[in-house]
């Protein structure tokens, strides 16, 4: 994996690619959660960046990609993704979202539906208006004076138990957020933009229709938000993973790199 650069208005975008599969074959395009970095999707690296062309990224203000200006929308970050895509010459995207990045494929999917191969929703859920209520969109915007003020040990030990339920999925996600340690302000505003950038793009009401072939996957014991609630709702076809969290593709690596490469395998 090579890591690259590519500079925004708002800040430079750092992101990792392969490219070991052939030129006429899907790209795997990962995209991690909020407050999540590259490293969410490394047992799925592993697995795949000797068969596919792979792409990763510290999202806009995470991690590496930081310092960043937090006045982007959910459109400029699929946006960016798709001028970083085009520099790459990945023509074929098959987008595959964890939480967040479940909602930047969708917005993918409304700008670039010609372009999208295969979309996969890992613990995420539809960004339709639909599905949420008044209340849920006015606490999505108010949310980064919680995190700022919340204790940091709790937020760790919260933030750490309430994604995952392995030994693996927990420690790394206590090793992300320990990214921000001592610096609890910009976790903050990652957070508080995050799902404010969310509200509102929910509020926008757009159809965010899924015209390609697509994949939901959530842990059965993914209590973050109500991902559950929603993904029972939907026509895409939805498949549950045993002894997962939030972060399923940490809980249950194996099975979750079979059925993407099964996913893929079948549209390609």
């Amino acid at each position: 994996m090579t890591e690259k650069t590519y500079k925004t208005e708002c800040g430079t975008i750092h992101y990792w690619i392969g490219n070991e599969g052939n030129s006429n074959s899907p790209a795997l395009v990962f995209l991690p959660g909020l407050t999540a970095d590259h490293r969410l999707f490394d047992k799925q690296i592993e697995y795949f960046e000797n068969k596919y062309n792979v792409f990763v990224w510290d999202a806009p203000g995470h991690a590496a990609s930081y310092p960043f200006e937090f006045s982007f929308s959910l459109s400029d970050k699929a946006k960016w993704l798709d001028e970083i895509l085009s520099t790459e010459n990945i023509n074929n995207p098959v987008i595959i979202g964890q939480s967040m990045g479940g909602y930047v494929g969708q917005a993918y999917a409304e700008l670039f539906p010609e372009k999208l191969k295969g979309f996969i929703s890992v613990d995420s859920a539809p960004l339709q208006r639909k599905y949420l209520t008044g209340i849920e969109l006015w606490l999505l915007k108010r949310m980064e004076p919680v995190y700022k003020h919340y204790p940091w040990k709790s937020l760790l030990k919260s933030g750490t138990n309430g994604v995952a339920v392995s030994e693996y999925g927990r420690k790394l996600m206590y090793d992300m957020m320990m990214t921000y340690n001592g610096n609890q302000e910009w976790y903050a505003k990652i957070a508080g933009h995050g799902f404010k950038m969310l509200a509102e793009a929910i509020e926008a009401d757009l159809p965010y229709e899924i015209k390609c072939p697509a994949l939901l996957i959530c842990g059965e014991k993914d209590h973050a938000g109500s991902c559950i609630r929603y993904n029972k709702n939907t026509d895409i076809p939805l498949i549950w993973i045993k002894n997962a969290g939030h972060n399923s593709n940490t809980d249950a690596s194996e099975e979750i790199n079979k059925l993407i490469e099964e996913f893929v395998t079948q549209i390609n």
